[in-house]
C-alpha cells in the first residue's frame, strides 16, 4: 500500500505561482513513477506532469509546458509541482498519483483556483 497526501493548493491571481507537494508513505520503494493529474468542473481528468523515479525523466501536458515543473525527492518520497504563470484555465482539483507495477494510488486532491 502507498498513501499520498497533497498540500499547497489555494487561490492565486492570474500570472501568479503555486507549489503543490505530495508526500508518499508506505511501500514507497515500489513506486515506479509519480504524476500530477487535474480535473476541472465538467471536464475529464487529464495528466499534467509525470516523473520517473529511477531516471528522473519527465513529461508534461502541452498546456503546461514551460510553466510547470515536476520534481521528485526520492529520499523524502515527495513529488512537487511548481506552477508558474498560472492562468484561469489551470483552475482544477489537482491529484497526486503513484504508480507501482500492480497498482495506481491516488491522493485526495487539492483545489487550485486561478482568479482575480
Amino acid at each position: 500500500q502507498v498513501q499520498l497526501v497533497e498540500s499547497g493548493g489555494g487561490l492565486v491571481q492570474p500570472g501568479g505561482s503555486l507549489k503543490l507537494s505530495c508526500a508518499a508513505s508506505g511501500f514507497t520503494s515500489r513506486i515506479f513513477s509519480m504524476s500530477w493529474y487535474r480535473q476541472a468542473p465538467g471536464k475529464e481528468r487529464e495528466l499534467v506532469a509525470r516523473i520517473i523515479s529511477a531516471s528522473g525523466s519527465t513529461n508534461y501536458a502541452d498546456s503546461v509546458k514551460g510553466r510547470f515543473t515536476i520534481s521528485r525527492d526520492n529520499a523524502k518520497n515527495t513529488a512537487d509541482l511548481q506552477m508558474n504563470s498560472l492562468k484561469p484555465e489551470d483552475t482544477a482539483v489537482y491529484y497526486c498519483t503513484a504508480r507501482t507495477l500492480l497498482h495506481d494510488y491516488w491522493g485526495q486532491g487539492t483545489q487550485v483556483t486561478v482568479s482575480s
